[in-house]
């Protein structure tokens, strides 16, 4: 189905900044990839969605390509010294995937001009730093949609990291989705202020629990929200990866990130000469953001509902953040038969009626 996509996301780096790109140098195979990882590398979550995204560059470049992983790189100094040291070491390409690694990437780049780094999930370039994220926030309105069938208290939970536009963005499209389908519906935010805190996330996941929670979807890196659910009997939307292992009767649906493509695309391109810097943000319709895997308490008409809805907006037949949209205050934040922009939407910092909390800061 995404078999173009590789070409797809190197051609779209092209088109969006061109004229930052850098002169194109060939790389002597094999490259040398360095990936550096936020968290350990678990069973599932957002590291082992990167770290899949790095088997599959080996699976695709064989002897061309040799990685290298650091994994549980706290953000800040720590990861400035990790990724300065992968540079060091002589790795050609680096791919630094978490918003808090975005600064030490640049101040790196500018001491290696010669080699090309990837920065994913931030949002700043230069000749030598790229920048990708995906839009999450497609499979987080498709996952409310699942949420808001599947409900039979209409109330929603959702652990959230860190109060970040890319948050704000699942809560509200989650929020939105869900009350297409259930305008009843409600959703309980708990901030955590941390990215990976397995015990903090179980906690909150717990405390949501008790407050007629019956089902709840994460913005995390761990599994323990999807443990506490399966523990406690209640439903789940997995995040990152498919959680079935974990919460093989609480997963109701997963939204999954897929890297591998574009990583390949973005490490061939160096070996090439062909690499430029760029700010890609892909979704469903070029094959970074998925949903599926859809747990045993999901009908089947339900499931099918949800797939084609994904075709939709997979098609541009359907946008999550369509007004009218009015925040949690009251405020019209989006007209009638309008939708926001991409600059709008990168930009969020508000919660949409129907989520019970507020941006913290």
């Amino acid at each position: 189905m995404y078999k173009n996509l590789a070409a797809t996301l190197v051609a779209a780096c092209f088109f969006l900044t061109g004229a930052q790109a850098q002169s194109p140098s060939k790389v002597t195979a094999p490259v040398k990839a360095g990936f550096v990882y936020v968290s350990p590398i678990t069973e599932a979550g957002w590291t082992r969605q990167h770290d899949e995204g790095r088997k599959a560059v080996e699976r695709a470049l064989g002897d061309q390509v040799k990685t290298t992983f650091v994994a549980d790189v706290p953000e800040g100094a720590d990861a400035e010294r990790v990724i300065r040291d992968l540079a060091n070491q002589g790795h050609q390409i680096i791919f630094t995937p978490s918003f808090g690694y975005m600064e030490p990437t640049l101040k790196v780049a500018r001491d290696f001009p010669n080699v090309k780094f990837e920065s994913v999930t931030g949002f700043k370039t230069a000749p030598n730093v790229a920048a990708s994220n995906a839009r999450y926030y497609e499979g987080r309105y498709l996952a409310g949609i699942a949420a808001g069938r599947m409900t039979q208290s209409n109330v929603a939970g959702y652990v959230a990291g860190f109060p970040i536009p890319e948050v704000l963005q699942g809560i509200n499209a989650f929020t939105l989705g869900m009350r297409s389908v259930n305008p009843q519906a409600t959703v309980k935010v708990v901030w955590l202020n941390a990215w990976f805190d397995p015990p903090k996330e179980r906690e909150a996941a717990m405390a949501l629990f008790n407050q007629d929670v019956d089902v709840i979807a994460f913005h995390t890196g761990s599994t323990a929200v999807m443990a506490a659910a399966q523990e406690r009997g209640k439903m789940a939307v997995a995040y990152h990866s498919d959680m079935r292992k974990i919460g093989p009767d609480a997963q109701i649906i997963a939204v999954t990130h897929q890297w591998g493509d574009y990583y390949t695309a973005r490490v061939r391109a160096a070996l090439s000469g062909t690499w430029t810097t760029g700010n890609v943000w892909g979704g469903i319709k070029d094959g970074m953001i998925r949903v599926g895997e859809f747990g045993p308490k999901v009908p089947k008409k339900v499931q099918d509902e949800i797939l084609a809805q994904q075709k939709r907006l997979g098609a541009g037949q359907l946008w999550p953040f369509m007004g009218p949209i009015t925040d949690n205050e009251g405020k019209l934040v989006v007209p009638a038969g309008q939708s926001l922009s991409d600059a709008q939407i990168l930009n969020m910092n508000y919660l949409v009626q129907g989520v019970q909390g507020r941006v913290t800061r």
